[in-house]
Formats: C-alpha cells, sequence, structure tokens
C-alpha cells in the first residue's frame, strides 16, 4: 500500500495559475511561489467583496483517538467530490504546524487520495507565513526587555510581563526559563516562557483581521506587561506596531494550492483548537465564499473545541454563518470511545459501538445548539463491517442527522461522492438559523460555564484563585463582553484525558485565565493543557530524510 507521501509526490500538478483560473482568478492577482504555490493579493480581495456569498460548510469530528478520524481527508476529499459533480467548490483549510510534523502527526495535508499538494511544501515551510509570525512576536519581546534595559520610561513591572516568546516547534524544556543572566548589560533578570507559534497571540490576531489596517489595531492593544499601577502597557505603548505589521504584510496573504484533483485550496494560518481558536483566517474564509458556490472548511480537533470555537468565535467576529456542517467519524474511534484498545480494534463488536457511540451523539447534540444542519459521516475502512455502519446510520437518522459513508481516502473524490450529494440535499432542504452558544453580554464566567455545561456536558465549574483573580481583572479592563477561547484537551470531551466515551458527573477546573487583547477574546485554560507541546518517545522526525535528488521520505 502506497503511502501518503509517496501518493503525494506521484500526482501530476497543474500550474497555479491554472487551478486560480477556476475561480475566475487572473495571473496578475497570483504572487507566485514557484509553479504550484501562490498567495492572492489585496487587490484580488477588495475587488471580490461585492460578489454573493457561496455556501459555508463546516467539517469537523468526534473527540481524536489514536485509532484516527480523517477530518482533514474528509474536507478534502468533499471538495473534490463537488468538483467530480461539476460544481464550483473551493477549500479553505488551516496551515500545518513544524511542530506537530516533527513530533505526533508526521504531517497534515489530508490522506490517500483525499490530498492538498504540494504535500511537502505545505507540512514544511510553505510561504513562510508561520516564519513571519514568530519573527514579529520575537520582536515584541525584543522589544519589552530592550525597553526595560534601556531605562524602562513606561514603569513596566517585570514580575507582571505576561508577553511570551513563540517557536515552531515542540519543546518543552523552554515552557519555563530564565533570561537576562550575566551581567548588567545582559538585560534584567527575570523568569520567561515560549508558546509554541501556533498559540501565540500574533497567529489568533493574523488569522482574525479583515485587512492590514484591522491588524495593525489588533496588534497595537495586545496586552504585554503591566506596569508597577497594575496598568496594562500595549505593544502600542512600545512603539512596536508599524514593525511588527511589516513583518506580517505577506502573511496577511491567503495561500493557493491544489487538491490532487486540482480543487482549489484556499490554505492559510492554523491555531491550534486546543490551546487557541483552531480556524484558518477569516481573510481565507470571507475570499473563499466571493470566489465560488461552496466552501468546506475546517476546524480544529473535535467539535468541542474547533466548532465551538468556529462558531462562537470567529463566526461572531467576523459575521460569518455557516450553511451546514460535516461531522465526522469512524466506527474503529467510536469503538474506541467504548473501550476496546487500540489494537483490537478490527474485529466486529456492536457492544463497544454502542458503548462508544454516546461520544458521536454529544457531539450531534452540541453542533444542533447553534441550529446548523448536521451532516454525519463516517470515514469508512475495510475492517468495518455492515452490522456496524447499520447501527451507527440507523443512530443519527433518529437524531434528525443527515448520514453518509465516504470512502475519500481510497477513492478521492469519486468516494465522497455520496457525501456531496447528501450536502447538496442538506443545503437544499434545511435552512441554517445560525446562532452563537452565548451572548456577549454574560460575564465571563457564565461564558466558560455556559460552554463547559453546555458543549462538555460538565456539572460546573471551579477556578484557581488566580484565575478569579485575573477574570476580576479582565473585567475592569473593560474587556468582560469578550468571547472565551477554552483551552482544553482535544482527547475527551472532559478536561481529563483520560476519560473517554461521554463522561458525566464531573466539573471543569479552570487554572489560569489571561486576555488576549489583540485577538479579542479571553483564554481559559483548564486541566493539564500546555500552550508548549514536547515530543514523544520516538518523535516522527526520526522517519524524516531527504536524498540526493531532494526527495523527501517520511512525512504522512
Amino acid at each position: 500500500m502506497k503511502t501518503d507521501i509517496q501518493i503525494a509526490q506521484e500526482a501530476e500538478m497543474i500550474h497555479i495559475k491554472d487551478v486560480a483560473a477556476q475561480l475566475g482568478i487572473g495571473e496578475d492577482d497570483l504572487e507566485l511561489y514557484g509553479k504550484y504555490k501562490a498567495k492572492l493579493s489585496n487587490e484580488l480581495m477588495e475587488r471580490v467583496k461585492s460578489n454573493p456569498d457561496g455556501k459555508l460548510i463546516l467539517v469537523t469530528a468526534i473527540n481524536p483517538t489514536p485509532a484516527g478520524e480523517g477530518k482533514t481527508t474528509t474536507s478534502v476529499g468533499l471538495g473534490q467530490a463537488f468538483g467530480k459533480l461539476g460544481k464550483k467548490a473551493v477549500l479553505a483549510l488551516r496551515e500545518p504546524s513544524l511542530g506537530p510534523c516533527f513530533g505526533i502527526k508526521g504531517g497534515a495535508a489530508g490522506g490517500g487520495y483525499a490530498q492538498v499538494v504540494p504535500m511537502e511544501d505545505l507540512n514544511l515551510h510553505f510561504t513562510g507565513d508561520f516564519h513571519a509570525i514568530t519573527s514579529a512576536n520575537n520582536l515584541l519581546a525584543a522589544l519589552l526587555d530592550n525597553h526595560i534595559q534601556q531605562g524602562n520610561v513606561l514603569g513596566i513591572d517585570p514580575r507582571q510581563v505576561v508577553w511570551k516568546r513563540c517557536l515552531d516547534m515542540n519543546d518543552r524544556v523552554l515552557r519555563n526559563i530564565v533570561v537576562g543572566l550575566g551581567n548588567k548589560m545582559d538585560g534584567m533578570v527575570r523568569e520567561d516562557h515560549f508558546v509554541i507559534t501556533v498559540a501565540s497571540e500574533i497567529m489568533a490576531v493574523l488569522c482574525l483581521a479583515e485587512d492590514m489596517a484591522d491588524l495593525k489595531k489588533r496588534l497595537g492593544r495586545m496586552i504585554v506587561a503591566y506596569n508597577f499601577e497594575g496598568k496594562p502597557v500595549t505593544a502600542d505603548d512600545l512603539q512596536a506596531t508599524g514593525a511588527m505589521a511589516a513583518l506580517l504584510k505577506d502573511a496577511l496573504k491567503p495561500n493557493l494550492i491544489q487538491t490532487l484533483e486540482h480543487t482549489p485550496a484556499i490554505v492559510h494560518g492554523g491555531p491550534f483548537a486546543n490551546i487557541a481558536h483552531g480556524c484558518n483566517s477569516v481573510r481565507a474564509t470571507k475570499t473563499a465564499l466571493k470566489l465560488a458556490d461552496y466552501v468546506v472548511t475546517e476546524a480544529g480537533f473535535g467539535a468541542d473545541l474547533g466548532a465551538e470555537k468556529f462558531m462562537d468565535i470567529k463566526c461572531r467576529m467576523a459575521g460569518l454563518k455557516p450553511d451546514a456542517v460535516v461531522l465526522v467519524a469512524t466506527i474503529r474511534a467510536l469503538k474506541y470511545n467504548g473501550g476496546v484498545p487500540k489494537g483490537e480494534l478490527s474485529g466486529e463488536n456492536l457492544e463497544a459501538l454502542k458503548k462508544g457511540i454516546v461520544n458521536l451523539e454529544k457531539h450531534i447534540e452540541n453542533l444542533q445548539k447553534y441550529q446548523v444542519p448536521v451532516v454525519v459521516t463516517l470515514n469508512s475502512f475495510l475492517t468495518d463491517t455492515q452490522a456496524e455502519t447499520g447501527f451507527v446510520e440507523q443512530f443519527c437518522r433518529e437524531r434528525g442527522c443527515e448520514f453518509a459513508l465516504s470512502e475519500v481516502w481510497e477513492k478521492g473524490g469519486e468516494g465522497g461522492l455520496a457525501l456531496a450529494q447528501k450536502v447538496l440535499e442538506t443545503l437544499e432542504t434545511k435552512e441554517s438559523r445560525f446562532s452563537p452558544l452565548y451572548q456577549d453580554a454574560l460575564s465571563l464566567t457564565e461564558k466558560i460555564e455556559t460552554v463547559a455545561k453546555e458543549i462538555y456536558g460538565a456539572e460546573g465549574v471551579t477556578y484557581a484563585p488566580a484565575a478569579l483573580k485575573e477574570l476580576k481583572r479582565i473585567e475592569e479592563l473593560g474587556m468582560g463582553s469578550f468571547p472565551v477561547c477554552m483551552a482544553k484537551t482535544q482527547y475527551s470531551l472532559s478536561d481529563d484525558q483520560t476519560k473517554l466515551g461521554r463522561p458525566l458527573g464531573f466539573t471543569v477546573n479552570v487554572r489560569e485565565v489571561y486576555v488576549s487583547a489583540g485577538a479579542g477574546f479571553v483564554v481559559a485554560v483548564t486541566g493539564a493543557i500546555m500552550t508548549m507541546p514536547g515530543l514523544g518517545k520516538s518523535p516522527a522526525a526520526y522517519q524524516i530524510d531527504v536524498d540526493d535528488d531532494g526527495v523527501i521520505t517520511g512525512l504522512f
């Protein structure tokens, strides 16, 4: 069986200008990065603003398991299937992070015959967006420490610096560090921290910014520290905004690539949904909606994280309205949720399926709370039996959901036709009455508790004293109307990753709270979640290599 990278390398890509032509984009509106990648010009985005919007289809999934779900694979396959049906469709996807590519995942461009290409470029440096974000973040950190060194006119309290450095690589030893050691000229000694680039506020700001003017406003109001009087100090106060914006000038433009079947894919931005808002950029999604009749987008991890943040943060801020949601599951993952070990998932086990399907049930219920029609799709495996598939289909229909099998990994667009037809039927017959889960006027604790109870199924929320104190300060600073961005494990509906299925009788513990004033949301960190992940015992990096001809192996 061919690996994903072999399939991708054997694919015959067409020139990116021919991909763009499918969407009515001329060469003058492309900024080429070789033959197969391009950025879309600001002029194009401005020009298409008055076009009518296409239909917005969100792809999400149940909680991820080691058995695999295939959310990106399904997204890509669905886009390809629309193409096979003669529909004008475009994908709006996230960029992968180097950390997981070299850590656990080994790549994130879809799989099998449902991939975006060039796959190696996408999984490595791509067009340099993440490097620009990393540089802008660390420029601000450098200017902050330099300000303290050069007299500290703003009266920054080194004990209350909240801005963290970042790196697009999993590196746990950088979570908590001390900087400024050495002599007097080596800076002020203080505790510092790193986050992974995709968890940085600049990533969130880039993904939520409408244009350069909006980007600069958001960058400028980011809080970097508090002074000795307890008042916030911003990037504007440090005169850092213009230089950061200059570094992000090209990164702000969405990237255009293609699928294996040449469906256009706009790929831009990529925060982790377990520690940030988990969606591609507003610019990418809005531009896609103006260029095509059907836009397939995805949010990170399970629907309790990515979809919730897509609805409650991104759609709220950008005025977007999803027309349908595709919820991805696999028989294997449902049996895993039912207590079957990873090595024993191949055999038919209806009992385990019945136990584990409660995870899918909760995600269906959650999505229906947003009043958007739901289509459940099973990403099929050879080991699935008819009885198992039939049980899931019946289960979904009883809950008012459409259902379709997906075979896109094996068959590409052809394997997604049933799903595409079901999505089209849903768009024609069921109206989306999208509404966020909570209103802006609620207090921050009420918003946190709404998500915890309604989406996770918690009985309540407990707070560390420092978290309560910070919530009070944020509201006193006039930012109580912000939505909340919950940082939580992706592996469970609860904040304990060991609790599979549909946990009951649990409380969510909020141990830390901070405001992302530029992004415009408040982050509540729950459980043992880390904003700088570490590498595993055998990282994917061990398998990655390149030969004398420049052919990469080991990415998958």
